[in-house]
């Protein structure tokens, strides 16, 4: 569950013809163990560097890390919930992680409003991800928005 606390604004849908470019629009949610032991046994990715401290410890990355795309899934919770939200079909996402993400990190998810093609409904995205300064993972979506003339 996301931590209500951590939205800025309200769950819902903002048609494409309310979009404006620059508008943001984010989530936070602390990675715990329970949702890394949650994502490994809906993804079957029990790989031991997210579930075995032991292992873990012995990696470049000197203990257990979070699934990246746990983490990159509080992107896709902004978009299906806030911008563009409700009715939104991904198309395309591109990501690149930087830096991990650990048990008991609080993850803040911010999407932006990069381009916007009316006569398509397709809306490009500006997304990351970041731990306090840290930006752990960025990239870009491009999705179907919702429009008041077709839905």
């Amino acid at each position: 569950m996301l931590d209500t606390r951590g939205h800025n604004l309200p769950i819902g849908t903002i048609c494409i013809e309310d979009l404006e470019i620059g508008m943001t629009r984010s989530l936070s949610k602390t990675i715990g163990d329970k949702e890394i032991e949650m994502f490994a046994e809906l993804s079957t990715d029990h790989n031991p560097v997210h579930l075995d401290d032991d292992y873990a410890r012995d990696t470049i990355f000197e203990g257990r890390i979070a699934h990246g795309m746990l983490t990159a899934g509080l992107i896709s919770a902004v978009i299906g919930e806030q911008l563009p939200g409700h009715g939104t079909v991904y198309l395309k996402q591109d990501l690149k992680f930087l830096a991990p993400v650990r048990p008991g990190d609080r993850v803040e998810a911010v999407v932006s409003v990069k381009d916007i093609d009316h006569s398509k409904r397709r809306v490009a995205l500006e997304c990351l991800c970041r731990v306090g300064n840290t930006v752990v993972v960025k990239g870009d979506a491009l999705v179907l928005a919702p429009s008041r003339k077709f839905d």
